[in-house]
């Protein structure tokens, strides 16, 4: 029996120090980092931002590939039939995560993606054709309340970071406007440079892309932002909005703690670098910091600050 105890407890070890230093010394080869939308948009920008510090800080490469479809959902109820070893890793996307299994049968939920670290959102921005007879917020307002229905706002999609503003939008304001989602926020630009709608809820990355083209009318910032010093924010405007897509990095939920965290630990390293946190700020992102260690209460508090968004989700569709 002692014998037997003894062989049981040698093999235990020996499968302990097979495991250990995998997770030690992770990664060790090249990780493939899943964008669950088309290329060019937000998420696959930024992840192209983190490519080249996640190699000078790890030795090993990410490969970047595209598995777009539903908002996202296509992608993210695909998570956990990765291996959970750390070597495929995804971009994820709130509220989207959030609002998607709320309001329909995703095949996912919300606990099914907790990301491993959040490192910045995109600011929700209301965006007019530079020739727009909106000169300022309350003209906009004026017109959506004045002539209900009749301004059309496009934004990325449905049961997104941009539909959940423009519905709070309309309870901060009282205004009535219609919502059109696209299949993205350059689609969405792209119809407001055509003249196709009167207007974009998006982001301010939009904004900065389109340049001198268009006209942003306010930001969903706490703080003027330094990519538009001269933009006000819609709290300074008497509105208490701050939003956007929260963006992170997640992986299987099966994988190791120590992965998890070490992982958590390189996506920190990287935002932390003043090249890198510059280049988001300059494109019009706002740097944050959510570990792994900070995640569950993180996402406590976006559930009960889109609660009420979600229910006037539910009442307009």
């Amino acid at each position: 029996m002692i014998a037997r105890r003894s062989l049981i407890a040698l093999t235990a070890l020996g499968l302990a120090a097979a495991v250990a230093p995998a997770q030690a010394d992770y990664p060790e080869r090249p990780v493939t980092y899943i964008i669950p939308y088309n290329p060019g948009g937000e998420s696959d920008v930024t992840a192209r931002f983190q490519e080249q510090h996640f190699k000078g800080i790890t030795g090993q490469d990410v490969v970047i590939q595209y598995k777009p479809g539903a908002g996202g959902a296509t992608a993210w109820a695909q998570l956990n039939g990765f291996e959970p070893d750390g070597y495929t890793i995804m971009n994820v996307n709130f509220p989207h995560a959030i609002l998607q299994p709320a309001m329909k049968d995703v095949g996912y939920q919300t606990e099914d993606v907790a990301p491993a670290y959040i490192f910045h959102y995109t600011p929700d921005a209301i965006v007019v054709r530079a020739d727009s007879p909106y000169q300022t917020l309350q003209d906009l307002i004026d017109d959506a309340t004045a002539n209900p229905g009749t301004v059309t706002f496009g934004g990325s999609g449905t049961n997104s970071a941009n539909h959940l503003a423009a519905v709070r939008f309309d309870q901060m304001t009282g205004a009535k406007t219609t919502y059109i989602p696209f299949k993205g926020s350059a689609p969405a630009m792209a119809a407001v440079l055509g003249g196709q709608i009167k207007a974009a809820m998006t982001y301010t990355t939009q904004g900065i892309k389109a340049g001198d083209q268009v006209r942003v009318l306010a930001v969903a910032t706490p703080e003027r932002i330094e990519a538009y010093p001269d933009v006000p924010t819609f709290n300074e405007l008497g509105f208490d909005f701050v939003g956007g897509a929260y963006r992170g990095v997640t992986l299987p939920k099966d994988a190791p703690q120590e992965v998890r965290q070490r992982l958590s630990d390189i996506i920190g390293e990287i935002n932390a670098v003043p090249e890198f946190r510059q280049q988001l700020i300059d494109n019009g992102y706002v740097p944050v910091d959510i570990p792994t260690g900070e995640i569950d209460q993180w996402l406590a508090d976006r559930k009960a600050d889109y609660a009420g968004g979600i229910e006037q989700l539910r009442a307009s569709n």
